[in-house]
């Protein structure tokens, strides 16, 4: 299942998003989305869990939580448009 992210603070590492998600299933991949150019964070980016209910759970409890100020927005991803 492959979750969107949003509103991270620019600090935070993909590594400390897979902590934040951990605690809810195995996580298979995470990547915040950095510009091409500065190669800074863009604050957002997805988590692919490994199932369903984990996923579900992440959603549920991490949507709206404040980290250092910023409020996550975490909902299902859209699929990927070609």
């Amino acid at each position: 299942m492959t979750i969107y992210v949003g509103n991270i603070p620019y600090s935070l590492k993909e590594s400390d998003i897979e902590q934040l998600f951990a605690e809810f299933g195995p996580v298979a991949s995470v990547k915040i989305i950095a510009d091409k150019f500065t190669h800074r964070s863009k604050g957002y980016g997805f988590v692919e869990m490994e199932d369903e209910a984990g996923g579900e759970k992440a959603i549920e409890n991490l949507n709206g939580k404040e980290i250092l100020g910023r409020n996550l927005k975490v909902s299902r991803a859209n699929p990927r448009k070609n």
